[in-house]
């Protein structure tokens, strides 16, 4: 097994981490990366994409995964705009009759992927979905350690959420 195989993953959600949304418009900033990426289809909100963001992720001590919908696209336009190489992209199952149990549960739909995906490996899951009822469902299931942390939409990744997340995986998870 390698080094890198040891380290903890990092689920990393697109939209709310690092795209912020859901507040007054007028209070996001507009980055530019001098970068013209066709993929991205002119989607004006990845302009709310901060490329300090890929230097810090890239920082930590940690394997980052896409755990998003925007699948292997975040590698096409997401990952350019924050300088970081292709990353692993967790590939989504198929609706199933589970499905419509866990939602009436309250368990989010990505939650038994991740940790299926994990396969025992520690892992930090950033999303702005999780709930109580996600941390309680890997706690119970996922036999290594794990931190789900929510990211607030509005504001999407901040300082803040970099110190827990990092202190955590530097705890020697």
């Amino acid at each position: 097994m390698t080094g890198s195989a040891r380290r903890p993953l990092l689920f990393l959600d697109v939209d709310g981490p690092l795209v912020p949304f859901g507040a007054e418009p007028r209070q996001y900033g507009n980055h530019t990366t001098g970068r013209d990426l066709p993929e991205a289809g002119g989607n004006p909100l990845l302009a709310r994409i901060n490329p300090a963001h890929g230097p810090r992720l890239a920082g930590l001590p940690c394997e980052v995964v896409w755990a998003t919908t925007w699948t292997d696209d975040a590698n096409a336009c997401i990952a350019p705009l924050l300088g970081l190489p292709q990353l692993p992209v967790v590939a989504w199952p198929e609706p199933s009759d589970m499905d419509e149990q866990d939602e009436r549960d309250g368990l989010h739909w990505k939650t038994r992927a991740l940790v299926e995906w994990a396969a025992g490996r520690s892992f930090v899951w950033v999303d702005d979905e999780i709930t109580a009822t996600d941390r309680a469902w890997a706690a119970a299931h996922h036999p290594g350690h794990a931190l789900l942390h929510r990211v607030d939409a509005g504001l999407g990744l901040t300082d803040d959420d970099y110190a827990a997340i990092g202190a955590w995986l530097r705890q020697g998870r």
